[in-house]
């Protein structure tokens, strides 16, 4: 299997992946972010298929964020949803997991390319998977310890993805 046809399936498995957790929960606001993600996974498997034929391929950036903000600006007013998203946990690492593989992915894939224009859309596409671990993330700590949950996190600090 090529770079290319593993990145697709990384891709694929996470969309497929979001939609399950998308389709399990009963909070509208997580439903709404897993959809989002969901989403985004479909748009970087076609933009890798793209990459894959030939193409110097486009993408428009990702609004995930700023909306996983406003939900989660929402539901910590809503403790008593916590004891639900709480048997999520693993899933919730899994995702963090799955995105930390794929940011790994598309930064190998550009320090082995040579077109700076792919290069340039790989680091791209790495920089949105380092927002899903973000997302992913802070989810997580909201729900394991919501008392000490403050603000949103920012994505500068994965660097060592």
């Amino acid at each position: 299997m090529n770079v290319f046809d593993f990145a697709m399936k990384m891709e694929l498995d996470g969309k497929a992946y979001y939609e399950r957790m998308a389709a399990e929960t009963e909070v509208g606001g997580l439903k709404t972010i897993f959809t989002m993600l969901a989403a985004d996974e479909q748009k970087h498997y076609d933009t890798v298929v793209a990459m894959k034929e030939g193409a110097d391929g486009t993408m428009a950036s990702t609004t995930v964020l700023e909306k996983a903000k406003n939900v989660f600006q929402e539901l910590t007013g809503e403790k008593d949803l916590l004891g639900g998203m709480k048997k999520d946990l693993d899933g919730y690492r899994h995702a963090m997991k799955i995105e930390a593989d794929s940011v790994r992915l598309y930064e190998d894939m550009a320090k082995k390319e040579s077109n700076p224009d792919i290069v340039m859309l790989l680091l791209k596409i790495a920089s949105e998977e380092k927002k899903h671990y973000n997302i992913m993330e802070n989810l997580y700590d909201f729900v394991l310890k919501p008392e000490y949950f403050l603000a949103w996190r920012e994505f500068s600090n994965l660097q060592e993805l």
